[in-house]
């Protein structure tokens, strides 16, 4: 679906189930996600995606390695469907990458491609994406791809109590007049 030097993002298959449950019951990975998913959570997930790209035509895409075909994780653009947010509606950008395949610039060139794709192909006036105030890494590559925060959209998370160190939600975005 979209191709980059490095990578292809494109809809999943069943062989990428594997390799998604693996990525999603490793601790570091779902660390400011709630913890590890089983693999009927993570079956779940990307029934969610596959619903959202045949309602939207768009998704969190998985993300392969174009050298050598591995799955690396997911990266794309959603309708952000969580009830009562501020984002409610809007399109959000995400990722989620394996452990051992961070720190290569995946993350970062899968959401830029992302995001010249949302740009060119929807109507939204911006992209949001969301992260805890713990994950400095997220938020990092947020600001890295030009996306600003704000605050005033900042929320508790409803999947979350209130006390639980998850609950409070970040919320960075890029306008399309501000794009880089």
């Amino acid at each position: 679906m979209i191709e980059t030097p490095r990578l292809l993002l494109r809809l999943w298959r069943d062989e990428d189930r594997e390799p998604f449950y693996a990525m999603s019951q490793s601790p570091a990975v779902m660390a400011h996600l709630g913890g590890p998913a089983s693999d009927e959570e993570a079956d779940a997930g990307i029934a969610r995606v596959r619903a959202c790209y045949e309602r939207y035509g768009h998704c969190f895409w998985a993300v392969e390695r174009k050298a050598d075909g591995t799955f690396l994780g997911f990266c794309g653009l959603k309708v952000a469907i969580d009830p009562g947010t501020p984002i409610e509606g809007e399109v959000e950008a995400g990722w989620r990458f394996r452990e051992d395949v961070w720190g290569q610039g995946y993350a970062r060139e899968a959401a830029t491609a992302s995001f010249e794709w949302g740009w060119a192909n929807l109507d939204a006036s911006r992209i949001v994406a969301i992260t805890v105030p713990a994950n400095t890494k997220s938020w990092g590559l947020m600001e890295r791809l030009g996306m600003r925060r704000r605050p005033e959209l900042d929320f508790g998370h409803p999947n979350f109590a209130p006390d639980h160190p998850l609950h409070w939600h970040m919320v960075y975005a890029i306008d399309r007049t501000c794009r880089t």
